[in-house]
């Protein structure tokens, strides 16, 4: 397959594009999220790592974020 080419169109966005994009996430709280559960994102293709750049797939992180995903950030969850 060539570069560039994909099946569906992936958006990736720096999280300042994000936070712009979607006003409920503030810079701070993803960073926040990122810190405590990044590694869980990165597997859920939530985010992606491109050196010392993370980047969100809008659409998967929300979907990951409606099914719980981050429900619990950092301590005990709370219901």
């Amino acid at each position: 397959m060539p570069c560039g080419s994909f099946e569906e169109t992936v958006m990736l966005k720096t999280i300042t594009q994000f936070c712009e994009d979607n006003t409920a996430f503030c810079q701070g709280g993803m960073r926040s999220l990122i810190f405590y559960r990044g590694d869980e994102a990165v597997k859920a293709g939530a985010i992606v790592r491109f050196g010392r750049r993370i980047l969100v797939d809008e659409d998967v992180f929300l979907a990951w974020v409606k099914n719980g995903g981050a429900a619990v950030i950092s301590g005990v969850r709370r219901d």
